[in-house]
């Protein structure tokens, strides 16, 4: 046998045995999204039941811890957590303040992270699924098994199909879900400045 032969039959080899790691991986990942679409409603829910306010009364709101029922769960976590900052008056606190709203922005961008890695991963799986069972179709093809390269054929295709469910749902949810962090973004970093505003008025008044 010479080396040509003896890598395709190695590569060949190396194909078929990534086929049902693929199907295992593909299966896995459909798990994921149906667990991100039903964090994804719940969340929907939470919002849905907000009461949509200006950004005037919202900062009256806030200055009298009445938020609740106003401001999702990121944003009531994230001031319950500024709000013994505000009280501290020595002169780190506006540094402590600027990074603790970096870091929550910063939790609030990696949730939607494992999103973006469906967005790429699913079609890629997809397409593994694909040319896989396509290359063993072709084989029983030349050896005129028709019944294998039909079965072969449903199974390339619904891989395909799968991958691109996959692909397609979590880019819907990954869409949503950064408008959703680009609103909470620019609520904390407002929020925030009036917080830090009332606290310097306290401060010169004392």
């Amino acid at each position: 046998m010479n080396l040509g032969a003896l890598l395709q039959s190695f590569i060949y080899l190396v194909s078929s045995t990534l086929l049902y790691p693929t199907l295992f991986l593909e299966s896995v990942l459909v798990l994921c999204i149906l667990v991100f679409a039903g964090s994804f409603l719940a969340e929907w829910l939470e919002r849905a039941r907000l009461k949509k306010v200006p950004s005037q009364e919202l900062a009256q709101l806030a200055l009298s811890s009445g938020i609740e029922g106003v401001c999702p769960h990121t944003i009531q976590s994230y001031l319950k957590a500024l709000g013994p900052l505000l009280e501290r008056l020595d002169s780190r606190t506006e540094t402590i303040i600027e990074s603790l709203l970096q870091e929550r922005i910063s939790e609030l961008w990696k949730s939607s992270d494992h999103l973006r890695m469906l967005i790429r991963i699913g079609p890629g799986v997809g397409l593994i699924g694909t040319l896989i069972p396509m290359s063993t179709g072709l084989a029983a093809l030349s050896q005129g098994d028709m019944s294998k390269l039909s079965s072969e054929l449903v199974l390339a295709f619904t891989t395909t199909v799968v991958g691109l469910a996959i692909g397609t749902s979590a880019y819907f949810l990954y869409w949503k879900k950064r408008r959703w962090i680009e609103h909470d973004v620019r609520r904390m970093e407002f929020l925030t400045e009036i917080l830090m505003e009332n606290r310097e008025r306290r401060v010169s008044g004392t």
